[in-house]
């Protein structure tokens, strides 16, 4: 959409302080903004700010603005992201940022953005109140079917946690008809949204209060994958709902090349014959279930490359691998301990099955490979991200789990052998579907279209 220089736009841009939060607010959307000419004013813990300062693409539009994250009792000295911490820390960085309000405040006074997108930081709406011509988005990065079956005004949270519980395994009033729900025994493990999150408040209650208070609600979807969970939300709270779509595909083609070691390894395998397995930036696995993991990959018979934290109370991957596991692999299987570039990776030719815990960036880039996909879901958002993809969209494998949320060597082989196995009826379904799915979200002007409506949708709210 062809803009003027009146039209530009200033956005300023705080997310929570988790990768998986920050980068779809910067890597993706803000250089698709910033492209379009607007300028963005991204507030940020300082050690984010020194990592992601070399890959700004726009230096004279995006602007990072570091934070000062105070030390909170509990939390490891140096914390600033859910990176640093178990996720069991998580409240104490939630307090730590919370006492950052008196920083932003002092920022978006000085910088007097027209825009300010943010997500757990409640007190953004508030702030803005006292600031003439700024406007709030909640910009959520978690799918718009978490938010729908967790976050509304319909799901009633209770003190009584066995009562909560109860409500968690059916849907809320109004909910879409759908078959992405949890299973009872799911339902009963305590959600993520009723954890404490920072002094005094729950997940639950940062999320709708932002909700409730922002000038309009925008999410990191599109109408054709969760059209109907968006109209719900916005029913439920009567706010404008913005879809950025998944803002992915032109960023993820300006990325810097994948490491020679991987590209190297990589190349010693057939095309689509290696499987790759990721967890995110947060999650530790326990000992034994780590074990389990490595134990289905060497099963398969299939070259691999894992990509996991070390498993609790272990200090390094090599340390928790199973006896004799390395000798029997040999060279076709890699265990590794520290970050990767995931969508190059899954961007290689060798790539033929993603194992993966369905939080949403991961969704998303799985959609956009070629790879098959196999989940593994832990949390209670990426359970229902799973639902999604395994059981409406039909692109993927979910792997069987008994009732105590374990999954065995065997079951993962299984799932595994299913998508990878040129014959298998379930293999050959998800295939053509994601094929489908795939060629929709990467078909000509989608991405464009998408951030083009969400331009012209902010432009609207500002006037």
């Amino acid at each position: 959409m062809a803009q003027n220089n009146d039209s530009k736009l200033h956005i300023a841009m705080f997310p929570w302080f988790s990768f998986g939060h920050l980068t779809p607010y910067y890597l993706h959307l803000s250089n698709e903004l910033a492209q379009r000419g607007h300028k963005i004013s991204f507030l940020l813990p300082k050690k984010v700010q020194i990592q992601w300062e070399p890959t700004n693409l726009h230096p004279d539009l995006i602007t990072f603005y570091p934070l000062t994250v105070p030390h909170v009792e509990g939390l490891p000295l140096g914390t600033e992201t859910t990176s640093d911490i178990p996720i069991l820390l998580t409240t104490h960085l939630g307090t730590a940022m919370d006492l950052t309000r008196d920083q932003v405040e002092t920022l978006l006074r000085k910088l007097k953005p027209y825009f300010v997108l943010f997500d757990t930081a409640y007190w953004i709406s508030e702030l803005a109140s006292k600031i003439r011509f700024m406007n709030t988005v909640l910009y959520s990065a978690v799918s718009a079917v978490t938010v729908a079956i967790q976050l509304v005004p319909a799901r009633k949270v209770f003190e009584d946690m066995t009562l909560m519980e109860a409500e968690m395994a059916k849907p809320p009033p109004g909910y879409p008809s759908s078959t992405v729900v949890l299973r009872r025994h799911e339902a009963l493990a305590p959600p993520v949204i009723s954890f404490e999150f920072g002094l005094g408040i729950m997940l639950h209650g940062r999320f709708t209060t932002s909700m409730k208070e922002c000038d309009a609600i925008s999410i990191r979807t599109c109408q054709e994958i969760e059209g109907q969970f968006c109209a719900y939300i916005g029913s439920q709270y009567g706010k404008l709902v913005f879809l950025t779509g998944p803002v992915l595909h032109e960023v993820m083609k300006m990325e810097r090349l994948l490491e020679d070691r991987w590209a190297w390894w990589l190349e010693g395998f057939e095309p689509n014959s290696v499987v790759f397995c990721e967890f995110g930036s947060q999650l530790i696995l326990e000992k034994d279930q780590f074990e389990e993991l490595v134990l289905g990959f060497e099963l398969t018979g299939l070259p691999f490359l894992v990509a996991l934290k070390p498993p609790a109370g272990v200090a390094t991957v090599e340390e928790a691998l199973p006896k004799g596991f390395k000798e029997r692999i040999g060279g076709r299987g890699v265990v590794y301990g520290g970050w990767v570039q995931q969508p190059q990776i899954l961007g290689h030719s060798s790539i033929g099955c993603f194992v993966n815990h369905c939080g949403v960036g991961s969704m998303l880039e799985s959609l956009l490979s070629n790879a098959q996909i196999v989940l593994v879901p832990h949390l209670c958002d990426q359970i229902l991200n799973t639902r999604l993809m395994a059981e409406e969209l039909k692109v993927a494998v979910e792997i069987t789990r008994d009732e105590n949320g374990w999954f065995s060597k065997e079951s993962l082989c299984e799932s595994i052998c299913s998508v990878m196995d040129k014959d298998n009826e379930m293999g050959k379904l998800v295939k053509k579907n994601h094929l489908k799915w795939k060629k929709t979200l990467t078909s000509q002007g989608f991405i464009t279209d998408n951030i083009d409506r969400f331009e012209k949708q902010l432009h609207e709210l500002s006037i």
